[in-house]
This record gives structure tokens, C-alpha cells and sequence, in this order.
């Protein structure tokens, strides 16, 4: 229950706080990802260099990707007036789909080890 709860509240209130920051805040779409993106990196770095849980940490950062994927997705297909891209959906789908492949490649995987 734990979980579902969290996916609906992530998703929803994730989406407005993204809309949020660009539109009210006056952050603009670029703006708005580039603070997520630096609050998904704090989160990054208290994982490795910190004894913070890294069960609050994985949460965190599962609650932040949800207004950086909002602002993101329409900073790729928002007209230029609007500080968009102005992609088709079909574009900014293929341009995502691309870029989560390159991570994919690029970051190197290792098999998980236990601890015993």
C-alpha cells in the first residue's frame, strides 16, 4: 500500500511541483530541469559520501524525477515562444529513447556481490 501511495503522490504532486517552478516561479522549463537535476545530484553524492539511509535516499530521488521528467518532457515539445523545442511527441519520445540508451552504454554495469 506503502508503495502505490507513494507512486500517486509522486506522479501527481511531482507534475504540478514541475509545472510550478517553470510557469509560476518564473524558472522557465531549462531552469526548472537544472534545479532538479542538481537536487538528483545531492541526493547522488549523499549516497556515496554520506551514512544517510539509502532507503530515504532512493525515495528522494524516486520523488524528484518526477517534476524533472515533467519539465524535461515539455522543455522538448513546448513551442519556441513558450521556451520549448518544439518537437513532435514522436521526436522528443525518440530523443529520450536515444539518450537512455547512450546512459545505458555508457555507464558501466557490475554484477551485484553479497556482503557476507
Amino acid at each position: 500500500m506503502f508503495y502505490w501511495v507513494t507512486i500517486m503522490f509522486s506522479q501527481t504532486l511531482g507534475t504540478a511541483v514541475g509545472d510550478w517552478t517553470a510557469d509560476t516561479a518564473g524558472l522557465g522549463y531549462a531552469g526548472s530541469a537544472m534545479v532538479f537535476g542538481v537536487l538528483l545530484a545531492v541526493v547522488a553524492a549523499a549516497y556515496y559520501r554520506t551514512t544517510i539511509s539509502h532507503t530515504l535516499l532512493f525515495w528522494t530521488a524516486f520523488v524528484l524525477t518526477r517534476p524533472l521528467d515533467a519539465v524535461v518532457g515539455d522543455f522538448l515539445d513546448k513551442p519556441l515562444g513558450e521556451g520549448g523545442l518544439a518537437l513532435s511527441r514522436y521526436s522528443a519520445s525518440a530523443a529520450l529513447v536515444v539518450f537512455v540508451v547512450v546512459c545505458i552504454l555508457i555507464v558501466r554495469q557490475r554484477a551485484a556481490t553479497r556482503g557476507h
